[in-house]
């Protein structure tokens, strides 16, 4: 069986060397989160030995890093995820709305990471609650989950928020659920104009407070003068917002949604080759038709690139706001499946999660504990192997 090529070899060969050429500039979380990768399923994380109780064959299972930016850890993580929002769904058709900010901004982006995404997040939201309350558009209280990703299909900085919303919302004496139509409720270019108001009204606000910093290459951003200039010509652009057609299947939302939720800058399938020293792997080419096209790198330049996209420690890239918020979840939210004749499913809950094991199955209809061998016995724990390396 032909081993499929993965992120964490290219960090094992190239890794070091990359840390050592950068080792002034590297921040400590991009080298945890090097360190993380390297080590995943690997015998310096420890892990355990499995035997099967009918012929006796021994199993070695190495543990995860459990990284977020890792490639091999996101795919439970995202069926834990899914599985968790599935009673938070409507039977109402949903739109896929996309937030993204001009190129000139890219670069106070990745030197403000955590403010500058606070503010995509934040200035999407308004934009999406304000327009939806006025009785023009909808006139009722709306919910939505927003994911934030920051890359482009080649890997360069291109930060951009995908939020999924219900077709309508709750009334705002909450006595009513008011529908909208198949298309979406909210012109794209009414959207697009608030979107750029709220968020250089935010970004004016961040520069006033003395929130963002500008090095290297953006210093001259810090005099009044030449940000002020920055801002007055992006109000004269036209932002991009887009919207997708509505999903037919309720059902189908979560799960497209997982899609986005625990998606990283690149998943190992997406890797074509690696010769040791170049790296190509698979991108679609949206101006040309959205074609698959081939990109090779060095190794030095793919790990770069990579790192772009490690977020800030602690920093939420999953939000869940109005009615789909964790506050309103019990109560607002409840109110629009009493209105929408959807029984609540009380015990789902408090429902045992599923086991690591269950959601293999599920997803690969591979039962991990049965025998892989003979196909007949139980896989049981025979001994716990303890790492053999510091920890990421």
């Amino acid at each position: 069986m032909k081993r499929s090529l993965e992120v964490a070899h290219i960090f094992r060969v190239h890794g070091q060397t990359y840390r050592d050429a950068h080792s002034t500039s590297l921040p400590v979380r991009h080298l945890r989160v090097m360190r993380a990768i390297e080590l995943c399923r690997t015998a310096e994380l420890g892990g355990h030995v499995d035997v099967c109780e009918h012929c006796g064959a021994l199993m070695i299972s190495y543990n995860s890093c459990r990284n977020r930016h890792c490639p091999k850890c996101q795919c439970l993580d995202k069926e834990r995820w899914v599985e968790a929002r599935k009673n938070d769904v409507l039977p109402t058709h949903y739109f896929h709305v996309v937030f993204t900010v001009p190129d000139v901004l890219r670069p106070l982006a990745l030197r403000n990471q955590r403010r500058f995404y606070n503010i995509l997040f934040n200035s999407a939201a308004e934009t999406l609650k304000t327009l939806c309350k006025d009785p023009k558009h909808l006139g009722a209280q709306i919910g939505f989950i927003a994911v934030l990703h920051t890359w482009s299909q080649v890997l360069l900085d291109h930060p951009h928020i995908h939020c999924i919303v219900p077709g309508g919302g709750l009334s705002v004496d909450e006595k009513r659920w008011i529908g909208a139509e198949q298309e979406f409720f909210i012109p794209v270019k009414v959207l697009s104009a608030m979107f750029r108001g709220k968020f250089l009204d935010n970004l004016k606000k961040a520069y006033e407070l003395d929130e963002l910093k500008f090095p290297g290459k953006i210093a001259h951003l810090k005099e009044g003068f030449s940000f002020q200039k920055l801002l007055s010509s992006l109000y004269g652009k036209n932002w991009i917002v887009y919207c997708k057609p509505p999903f037919k299947n309720p059902e189908d939302v979560v799960d497209y949604l997982g899609r986005y939720t625990h998606r990283v800058a690149l998943s190992n399938d997406r890797i074509v080759k690696f010769d040791g020293e170049r790296v190509t792997f698979r991108y679609r080419d949206s101006s040309d038709n959205n074609k698959t096209k081939l990109m090779t790198l060095n190794a030095s330049e793919f790990i770069r690139r990579f790192l772009l996209h490690v977020l800030p420690d602690g920093f939420m890239k999953i939000r869940h706001y109005g009615i789909l918020s964790n506050r309103s979840r019990k109560t607002k939210l409840a109110r629009c499946r009493q209105l929408l004749g959807v029984a609540q499913d009380e015990g789902n809950e408090k429902q045992a999660k599923p086991s690591w094991q269950e959601l293999l199955f599920k997803l690969t209809g591979i039962d991990p504990t049965v025998c892989p061998h003979c196909g007949k016995g139980k896989m049981v724990l025979k001994e716990t192997l303890v790492p053999t390396g510091a920890p990421p």
